[in-house]
């Protein structure tokens, strides 16, 4: 018999509700895919119970919707959501950095140098899944020396949120350029401790990713339908 997936423990529930969060928010569940609670179920050998609970919660954090005679369907982001989280992501961003700058400012200098070092390597061998990988290091870098986890955990739940769509928008190589120009001029501004250029060079950078997720994947499936 296959061993489940998930053991059969208290924390089922919230196992579950987490291993499809996660599959909808790294793309693996593709926007209005058909959510099957027995195809879930058998996948993670468990019952249908806590995957529906799971898809309840999950609706309710508008992650997923409800459609009559049909189930679940993991849910599409608006160009209006996008807008909202890269101002949420600005926000947080913006009070990362600065702590992180006013704790460790060099060694901060130093890892930022370093992953994007990697990225051009990475970008210019083609090789666009592992950029993705490390542009969501850079910026958890900055989070993560700012020295809160709460705001490294704010900053890891909003880019989740925007993963499906920045994986498909980065594979075209003009959008993983502009990404990584983006990310040259928030280390430029870094070095110099100019608090203001930091801000504006994270504004700009999360503003090109959201026009360029709003071209090659919200307006495209838009004139898909």
């Amino acid at each position: 018999m296959k061993r489940p997936l998930i053991e059969d423990r208290d924390t089922i529930r919230k196992k579950v509700y987490h291993y499809v969060r996660d599959q909808i928010l790294t793309g693996s569940i593709a926007p209005d895919e058909r959510l099957v609670e027995t195809r879930i179920a058998m996948e993670l050998g468990t019952s249908r119970t806590p995957i529906r609970e799971a898809l309840h919660n999950l609706e309710l954090e508008k992650l997923v919707r409800a459609r009559p005679r049909v189930g679940y369907v993991v849910e599409r982001m608006s160009a209006e959501d996008l807008e909202d989280i890269c101002d949420l992501r600005e926000a947080v961003e913006l009070l990362a950095v600065r702590r992180s700058v006013e704790r460790a400012r060099k060694k901060l200098v130093k890892d930022l140098a370093a992953n994007l070092a990697r990225q051009e390597k990475e970008v210019s061998r083609g090789n666009f899944t592992q950029y993705i990988e490390l542009d969501t290091q850079f910026h958890e870098t900055i989070a993560l020396l700012s020295g809160s986890e709460r705001i490294l955990d704010l900053i890891k739940t909003l880019r989740r949120h925007m993963l499906r769509y920045t994986t498909q928008a980065t594979h075209y190589i003009e959008t993983a350029l502009r990404s990584m120009e983006g990310h040259r001029r928030i280390l430029r501004a870094i070095e110099d401790a100019d608090a203001d250029a930091v801000a504006l060079a994270i504004r700009e950078h999360l503003k090109t990713a959201q026009e360029d997720i709003v071209k090659y994947v919200v307006a495209g499936k838009q004139r898909e339908k």
